[in-house]
């Protein structure tokens, strides 16, 4: 007999670099009662999915991806990392993203029944599987090259599909993408930006609606082979709409499927809250809207639902903000409402606190709250009330009249320890650093353009209770767009945004993404057991 070795913490390594978990048990299978602190390794293996970018011919779009280079004494870590990945069959470094395999012009496909089976209709089943089978290119429409610099590429017209994307080894740790699309003219006017999402299983959509000027639709995107099977329910100010086709919404493998709201039930409401869960699979999600007088932007989905959240981000312009929130537990929320500025909290005036009912969909219209000066909104318990989860977005207009443009701010989560932007340009990026608690300390790093420069790095201390906005700091000899990198370096939490800017006809177009923890680390535990297999 000859006895072969094989190391724990390689096996470990491995399956925490590539899942994000791991769990160690001594060779008689009981559970080992020593376990030293968890290690920190770069993730190996990331997935993000774009939705397709708009309908209308005269929609330019940029995509652009990027991986932040990892700090000092990570990069051995990196090749710990790597090595383990090897071992478990991926130790590339890419970072590619492709067109899905087909983007479905409507939701077409037949709705499964309560048990996640499609139902009979087999000429409906005939349309949606030669859709899904629509030949593409197999050339990534994007591919990083090394971590630090930043690639773009940029599609014309309304035909541009779904991408969905996998980055492996050093390209993986903080990956993220960037869609930025201009519609100068038509229905779907605006600048509508969303950074590309990894896919998931549950989302929250505050701040969607049904209204008759308003067109939203939710953009499932399907990352894996199979087909996943979708629910999307929708409520209102008096609690849940009656569908009859949201349930078991099938999206074919490999395919993006917008489906427009306002077909998933006929009742109206102003003011929408979409929960979009899987039953089977996995998918990205994302709500695009479009209003006839405001132009058009994405909805990205809010953050866990929590007692507390910060919104980060508002303009110092805006000329009308809405607050959308919704408790999807049993209890009620009181919220109190306050106002992050450059100088303190402040509540404001005859919009003090937020009464949401369980199940229910509330919204409070906030004005001009920023009166000339950026801020970022905190909802918390009212006094003497305890905390209650809530999801939570924002309906943020610039400009009047016929020179309006929309965007939105969900909640969002906190920075941690590093979160990425893509493609913010020379001109137009602002960034919002809040400290709703503790004042913190910020590194801010604008990496090299996607066609030259040099990085910038810059330090900000953000004081408690203060929004602090300023200018996005620019590359030396900036050529191109740029990624911008925030670190929370010391103190409290720190939320963030990117807002980008570019101005057309006198419309402010703009665009406003959170820059939530990339989670490009996982915790690993340290072992130094072996397990031994024998063979003959």
């Amino acid at each position: 007999m000859k006895r072969t070795t094989i190391s724990l913490i390689a096996v470990a390594t491995a399956l925490a670099a590539v899942t994000g978990f791991a769990s160690l048990t001594a060779p008689d299978g009981e559970p080992t009662t020593e376990a030293a602190a968890p290690a920190r390794l770069p993730v190996e293996r990331s997935s993000l999915l774009c939705p397709a970018p708009s309908s209308a011919d005269l929609a330019e779009t940029r995509y652009t991806s990027f991986t932040p280079v990892m700090k000092a004494g990570a990069e051995d870590d990196a090749e710990d990392g790597a090595a383990a990945g090897e071992a478990a069959g991926d130790g590339a470094d890419t970072a590619e993203l492709r067109p899905s395999a087909a983007t479905l012009a409507d939701p077409a496909a037949a709705p499964a029944d309560k048990d996640g089976e499609a139902e009979k209709d087999e000429e409906n089943d005939k349309d949606t599987a030669d859709e899904a089978r629509k030949p593409v290119s197999d050339k990534p429409l994007l591919a990083l090259k090394e971590p630090g610099k930043p690639v773009s590429a940029e599609e014309s017209g309304g035909q541009a599909p779904a991408l969905v994307g996998t980055a492996t080894g050093r390209l993986a740790p903080g990956w993220t993408a960037q869609q930025t699309t201009a519609v100068s003219a038509g229905s779907g006017r605006g600048l509508l930006g969303v950074s590309c999402t990894a896919p998931d299983t549950d989302f929250w959509f505050p701040g969607a609606s049904l209204a008759d000027k308003r067109q939203d639709y939710v953009h499932l995107t399907n990352p894996d082979d199979t087909a996943a099977v979708v629910d999307v329910e929708l409520y209102g100010k008096d609690g849940v709409l009656k569908s009859t086709v949201a349930e078991g919404i099938p999206v074919p493998g490999g395919a993006g499927l917008p489906v427009l709201l306002s077909t998933l039930t006929a009742d109206r409401a102003e003011d929408v809250t979409v929960h979009v869960t899987t039953r089977t699979g996995r998918v990205g999600a994302v709500v695009r809207s479009a209003e006839e007088d405001s132009g058009s932007d994405w909805l990205a989905a809010s953050a866990d639902p929590a007692g507390t959240a910060v919104l980060p981000g508002i303009p110092a312009d805006a000329t009308s903000v809405q607050l959308v929130a919704f408790a999807p537990g049993d209890d009620d929320a009181e919220l109190q409402v306050r106002l992050a500025g450059a100088t303190g909290t402040i509540t404001p005036a005859g919009a003090e606190t937020l009464h949401v009912k369980s199940g229910m969909t509330a919204s409070l219209d906030l004005k001009d709250v920023t009166r000339g000066e950026a801020g970022s909104l905190v909802l918390g318990p009212a006094e003497g009330r305890r905390a209650t989860p809530v999801v939570a977005a924002l309906r943020v207009v610039r400009g009047e009249g016929d020179k309006k443009e929309v965007a939105f701010i969900p909640a969002a989560a906190p920075v941690g320890q590093r979160a990425t932007v893509a493609d913010n340009r020379a001109k137009g990026s602002q960034l919002s650093l809040v400290a709703a608690g503790k004042a913190a300390e910020v590194k801010v790093t604008a990496s090299a353009g996607t066609e030259g420069g040099t990085q910038v790095v810059k330090t900000y201390s953000v004081k408690a209770g203060t929004t602090l906005a300023v200018p996005a700091p620019v590359p030396a000899g900036l050529k191109g767009s740029y990624a911008l990198t925030v670190e929370t370096v010391s103190g409290g939490p720190v939320h963030a945004s990117r807002s980008l800017e570019i101005a057309e006809d006198g419309i402010p177009m703009f665009t406003v993404q959170t820059l939530p923890d990339d989670r490009g680390m996982v915790a690993v535990p340290e072992a130094e057991q072996d397990l031994s297999v024998l063979d003959d």
